[in-house]
């Protein structure tokens, strides 16, 4: 017997950007040799796997667009992801994929989309999905565009400090809460939890 996804239970989610804020920022990285967990990372992303929180990671990879690697290589690397978070006894729910670039794409990846982060149609896309209630969720980034998906997709966002954040962090409205890295983003995510439920 199937179940009803449209019954399914709406849950809360912590997306995360991938280079700069899961893994060590390396331009066009689409090879597993290549690829470094920012140290803490699985740790932070195992917390919240346990405290219930859908992970699920939303990046744009323009590398597909602009011919430097292919869709598939890009799958390859996440498949290597998991498998090191599984090693550490953590998980991700999903990675959502933007492939565009609306200037520097080739063929029919040049193009003007609703899912390159500052827009919001990966969060969309993964709400859809994995029936998210993005009201209770939050988008950690590095990067501005980051803030704004996660902004016009009505999630809470948070700076993290590693990759480029350091940098967006000059730019960035004050009332952005912002983290050393993703350890400290998930401290303040879960202490968050603490002060609800205390007040429930």
């Amino acid at each position: 017997m199937t179940r009803d996804k449209s019954k399914a239970p709406i849950r809360r989610a912590v997306f995360l950007d991938r280079d700069g804020t899961i893994n060590e920022e390396k331009n066009y990285l689409h090879r597993a040799e290549d690829f470094a967990f920012i140290p803490g990372v699985p740790q932070a992303i195992r917390r919240l796997n346990r405290a219930g929180y859908l992970v699920v990671v939303v990046t744009n990879q323009s590398g597909v667009a602009r011919g430097y690697f292919e869709l598939s290589d890009v799958r390859r690397l996440h498949d290597h992801v998991a498998d090191r978070l599984a090693a550490e006894d953590a998980h991700v729910d999903g990675f959502f994929v933007c492939p565009h670039h609306p200037e520097a794409g080739r063929g029919a990846w040049r193009r003007k989309c609703d899912c390159r982060k500052g827009e919001p149609g990966l969060l969309l896309q993964a709400a859809r999905q994995l029936h998210i209630d993005l009201d209770q969720s939050f988008m950690v980034g590095d990067k501005q565009a980051d803030i704004e998906a996660g902004m016009r997709a009505g999630c809470t966002p948070l700076l993290v400090l590693t990759g480029y954040g350091a940098e967006t962090a000059q730019n960035l409205d004050a009332s952005i809460p912002r983290f050393v890295s993703l350890t400290e983003a998930v401290d303040f995510i879960l202490r968050q939890d603490a002060i609800l439920s205390s007040e429930a």
